[in-house]
């Protein structure tokens, strides 16, 4: 039966027209000595970056003094939270996972 969402059945099916059938694959000679083998070739992967992707990566994406001003706030104490917006963000964060 094919999923009519994904038709991944017929998919899979297709793939398996296009591969090579068993019978094939006994037709080659199974002698070893008559296969050409590849030489072994290193290859090595190598990436190269934009300048602007470079920068990116070098450059916090956020303000370091903010966040290190919020972390001593917090541990001396004087951080303010507004507990009612952090309830309300949670029971919109509920709803959104519920659906």
């Amino acid at each position: 039966m094919t999923d009519p969402i994904s038709s991944f059945r017929r998919i899979a099916q297709m793939d398996s027209s296009s591969r090579p059938s068993a019978a094939k694959a006994q037709e080659r000679p199974s002698d070893a000595s008559s296969e050409v083998s590849a030489p072994a070739v290193s290859q090595t992967d190598e990436v190269k970056f934009s300048a602007m992707a470079q920068q990116a990566m070098q450059e916090p994406s956020f303000d370091r003094a903010k966040v290190e001003a919020i972390k001593q706030a917090i541990q001396q104490g004087q951080y303010a939270m507004d507990t009612r917006r952090i309830a309300e963000n949670f029971v919109a964060i509920e709803k959104m996972i519920k659906g």
